[in-house]
């Protein structure tokens, strides 16, 4: 795969999805610049520099930013935590990182999350499945800041001109580790097949993409892959045998999010399937 004209700018490289994705870019001749709030614990990829800064400065995410023609957003906090924990990193970083895309004219690449629609109810029988355009439901304090984050892509593809796609990833780990992950999981491989194209693309406007793998069993149906020219390659079901008895509580099984659902629950009945219905 050839690599793209500009320098590619990769924030959250220090976490386990921006290490993998720098090992593999970079080994694709990539010319990467890597930032993250702690320190990259690899070896640098070939012809890559790192830079260890916070998402909270924007000054310092503009310098980094200079020439790029794409950011790979994929800083911030990656796991449900308290509000205040979430605010700086996931929405001001986030500010920061458009602010640096409007500046330059570069593409952003967004790793949103499965739980900016986590409280939908897991598809039933011959219920369809969840498309992109579908509301946003988040599971808490993370998967709200990731709604926050496709929003402000809408905002700046509207008002700017900046190309974004919003990768709703689902379950992205070496291997699935529950019933669940039969229908979220996405492979390493996939991932960065998928932040490839989203790079490459000629073209890309403001598109929503599920983050997941070849899953027969997927809660996900349409979004805007044909602009990218990607299909995922692998999928959960070689693993069905291992995880498919591995499940949860009831709320937890429930809806999309998974584990997120249920942190800090305190319904005594499930919210209805209609947003702003009272039955």
């Amino acid at each position: 795969m050839t690599a793209p004209d500009k320098p590619v700018l990769l924030t959250g490289a220090s976490g386990n999805l921006g290490r993998m994705l720098a090992r593999e870019l970079g080994a694709q001749g990539w010319v990467l610049r890597l930032t993250d709030i702690a320190l990259f614990p690899d070896p640098l990829p070939p012809g890559a520099v790192f830079v260890q800064s916070d998402l909270d400065d924007g000054l310092a995410l503009v310098r980094q930013a200079e020439g790029v023609g794409t950011i790979l957003h994929f800083g911030g906090v990656s796991v449900e935590r308290p509000f205040e924990e979430v605010l700086g990193p996931n929405l001001r970083g986030l500010y920061h990182v458009y602010e640096a895309a409007r500046r330059e004219a570069a593409r952003v690449v967004f790793a949103s999350s499965n739980h900016s629609i986590g409280f939908h109810e897991r598809p039933q029988g011959n219920q369809p499945k969840l498309d992109a355009d579908c509301h946003f439901r988040p599971d808490g304090y993370y998967g709200l800041s990731k709604a926050y984050g496709e929003l402000m892509g809408r905002l700046y593809w509207d008002k700017h001109g900046v190309e974004n796609v919003n990768l709703r990833i689902g379950s992205c780990f070496p291997k699935p580790l529950d019933n669940r992950a039969l229908s979220t999981w996405l492979s390493y491989a996939d991932l960065a097949r998928l932040v490839a194209r989203c790079t490459l693309a000629e073209r890309v406007g403001h598109a929503v993409i599920w983050g997941c793998s070849r899953n027969p069993q997927s809660f996900w149906g349409h979004d805007h892959r044909d602009r990218i020219g990607w299909q995922p390659e692998d999928t959960a079901e070689d693993c069905r045998a291992a995880v498919e008895g591995i499940r949860a509580d009831p709320v937890t099984e429930r809806y999309q999010g998974g584990g997120f659902t249920a942190m800090e629950y305190s319904r005594a009945t499930p919210a209805p399937r209609d947003h702003f219905s009272l039955e």
